[in-house]
């Protein structure tokens, strides 16, 4: 039966995320349990004259790929990929997440490699900059939330049903703190850390690209990052959980990693390649109906009074020109210890914007 609120966010999806047109190509790549989200989504894309393709998630494939590809198999280009990329006008990624730790005994050097050879379809797909992603209510992010289904169902749809406008206002004065700042300095225990910003333009998210949405991020200069940092919640990336990271930089590069939990693999996705050890993203969070840590970056990293810094690949459209196949979102938690301080001034302390 079909949620009133998978109602309005189908239409969401379609009408204000990615803006379908008639004669467009929707490609939705999903998951069985999402299928009354998705049809609803169909039903509003084909009353626009456009056309839904869909590619549905085969349970356990991603453990059988990893497990059993050979070489040749990883470092296969996907050329059918790639055609779609090319031609689809628009994407709607549906994660419907079975077992998030699917892939913690994996080899990280096998997906290390497979994001290196899939990272130009990744590009073309941000180019188009007409996509949105969300991770559907399922029982395994329901557990690892440590919620009921229903209430990670509540918790989900709050933090995507938004008032988008009133969001914009408020992004709209913090993109202008940030394109007309210099220096970043983020300081609480165990942590003092700079970076400068000059010359970067923020970005705002309103949920044109991610469903939840809700912060504001901009691209660090390369080499300018001094200092540590230490993170309060774990790092999770491909499946794994890395607890207690601590990063000391200099020039912008990661020349220290510790962590209490997963040091190895922490190490081991530093070294996939050169712009892996140099920060691709600063944001901070502002979506407050988002107030605990769920282990889910979709939702993690927008929230109200944290702040997040990503190793790896920057988006483009701000300025950023580190390069990577590594994308890995880091956040810290400020709204019990902690301040945010950009030229010398305190913009967020204690979790509070102060503007």
């Amino acid at each position: 039966m079909l949620d009133t609120r998978e109602q309005r966010l189908a239409k969401l999806l379609v009408d204000y995320s990615i803006k379908v047109r008639k004669g467009d190509i929707i490609k939705i790549n999903t998951g069985v349990e999402a299928k009354t989200l998705v049809l609803e989504i169909c039903r509003n894309i084909l009353l626009k004259g456009a056309t839904p393709k869909i590619d549905v998630d085969m349970p356990g494939f991603a453990y059988t790929y990893f497990r059993y590809a050979p070489q040749n198999v990883l470092e296969q280009f996907p050329k059918i990929a790639e055609f779609e990329a090319k031609e689809v006008a628009g994407y709607i990624g549906i994660y419907c997440n079975r077992n998030t730790k699917e892939l913690s005994g994996t080899d990280p050097k096998k997906t290390g490699l497979r994001r290196k050879i899939t990272k130009p379809i990744s590009e073309l797909q941000l180019k188009k900059d007409n996509w949105v992603i969300f991770d559907y209510p399922t029982d395994a992010l329901a557990q690892d939330a440590d919620m009921s289904l229903e209430e990670f169902e509540d918790f989900v749809y709050g933090a995507c049903l938004l008032d988008y406008r009133k969001l914009d206002l408020l992004e709209t004065k913090q993109k202008k703190i940030l394109d007309k700042g210099k220096q970043v300095r983020i300081v609480s225990p165990n942590t003092d850390l700079r970076f400068s910003i000059a010359g970067r333009a923020g970005i705002k998210c309103l949920g044109n690209r991610n469903m939840p949405d809700g912060e504001v991020f901009i691209a660090p200069v390369e080499t300018s990052t001094e200092g540590y940092i230490e993170y309060d919640f774990p790092g999770i990336y491909g499946g794994r959980e890395v607890d207690g990271i601590r990063l000391v930089f200099r020039k912008g590069k990661v020349v220290k990693a510790t962590a209490k939990k997963n040091e190895r693999f922490l190490h081991q996705m530093l070294e996939i390649d050169r712009g892996a050890k140099y920060l691709g993203e600063f944001g901070w969070g502002d979506n407050f109906g988002i107030k605990r840590f769920v282990k889910q970056i979709l939702f993690d990293e927008k929230i109200g009074g944290t702040i997040h810094l990503a190793l790896g690949m920057a988006y483009k459209e701000g300025g950023g020109k580190n390069d990577s196949a590594l994308h890995w979102d880091m956040i810290k938690d400020l709204r019990k210890q902690g301040a945010l301080f950009i030229d010398g001034k305190a913009v967020m302390k204690g979790g509070k914007f102060l503007f």
